[in-house]
């Protein structure tokens, strides 16, 4: 196989776990929006396994050097590697909080690999 060619395949890989840790993020925030409509019993055991799931996709991700950056939480920061979607929402002089990620920051070996998205909330004193 030539090296332009093995490269290709080697991007194409690392885009595809970069897609699918992704579409796992998305599908995670669904999944526990969902068990909160449980009963603490059932939501133990689905918290169980989900939390193996998870643990399953970072290990993934750390065997091809990716990681996921959950920002939540965080003051925000208009240098921050995630695009916020509701910036024009606050004043320049507001204190802002990350909400909620939409989609999480992947970080490679050498450095950012993909932007996250976010939404923001004003931080209130």
């Amino acid at each position: 196989m030539t090296e332009d060619r093995q490269s290709s395949n080697t991007d194409i890989l690392t885009q595809s776990i970069i897609s699918m840790a992704v579409e796992s993020w998305r599908f995670g925030r669904v999944f526990d929006r969902l068990l909160t409509k449980l009963n603490a019993g059932e939501q133990n055991r689905y918290k169980s396994q989900f939390r193996w799931f998870i643990k399953k996709v970072e290990e993934a991700l750390e065997q091809a050097d990716l990681r996921i950056v959950n920002v939540e939480g965080h003051c925000f920061d208009p240098g921050m590697a995630a695009t916020p979607l509701n910036i024009e929402e606050f004043d320049a002089n507001d204190s802002l909080m990350i909400d909620q990620m939409i989609e999480p920051i992947i970080m490679g070996k050498k450095g950012l690999i993909k932007t996250g998205t976010v939404t923001l909330r004003k931080v209130t004193v």
